[in-house]
């Protein structure tokens, strides 16, 4: 079974599809037991970092993800992936801290939000394709980087260490490649 964290900002609904379309169980909860059963975790998220920060400690989450991230397949999508790392510029709060890395602000000669296809640069050949991306900030991390896409300069679009995956973009919203790469994610991750 897959627990989705409801904290209350999150693709929830489209993600739940996604991942029931690949034939897995899937949950949405905030409740600390559920959460526990589950076999893996999704971190979802859209909207503002530290609004998401505050609702994970309103709802008595931070202890529960801190015990999961270690013991079961850990995966933060969009807002859910810079939630792992240490800081964001974003309300200039500290995330989970699972991460190495802080998240700004987008800059540059290029659209903020940056909204659309990029295609993915990545070491594993399956991870080439194009992929749906809307986001304003992005991660600064030289460590656990598994793909990047270019919008000016490299965004970190997967992140990898251990069993704890970050996504940047929305794989349910990238057709068929990014349901297979939420797959992949899904069963443990991406070797290089």
């Amino acid at each position: 079974m897959i627990a989705i964290v409801d904290y209350g900002l999150g693709n929830i609904a489209n993600l739940t599809n996604a991942c029931e379309y690949l034939g897995y169980k899937v949950v949405v909860t905030s409740d600390l037991e559920v959460l526990k059963k589950a076999d893996r975790i999704i971190l979802p998220g859209v909207g503002h970092f530290n609004d998401a920060m505050n609702r994970i400690k309103e709802n008595g989450l931070l202890s529960v993800l801190e015990e999961l991230k270690s013991s079961k397949p850990f995966v933060g999508i969009c807002l859910g992936m810079q939630l792992l790392f240490e800081h964001s510029e974003e309300g200039n709060v500290d995330g989970l801290g699972y991460l190495p890395g802080t998240v700004k602000k987008i800059t540059g000669n290029v659209s903020v939000p940056h909204l659309g296809w990029n295609k993915l640069k990545s070491t594993v050949p399956s991870l080439d394709d194009d992929v749906y991306f809307i986001h304003s900030f992005k991660v600064h991390t030289d460590q656990n980087v598994v793909a990047t896409a270019e919008y000016e300069d490299d965004v970190v679009a997967i992140v990898q260490k251990d069993n704890i995956i970050g996504i940047q973009f929305h794989p349910e919203k990238s057709g068929v490649k990014g349901l297979q790469i939420l797959d992949q994610a899904l069963k443990g991750g991406f070797s290089q």
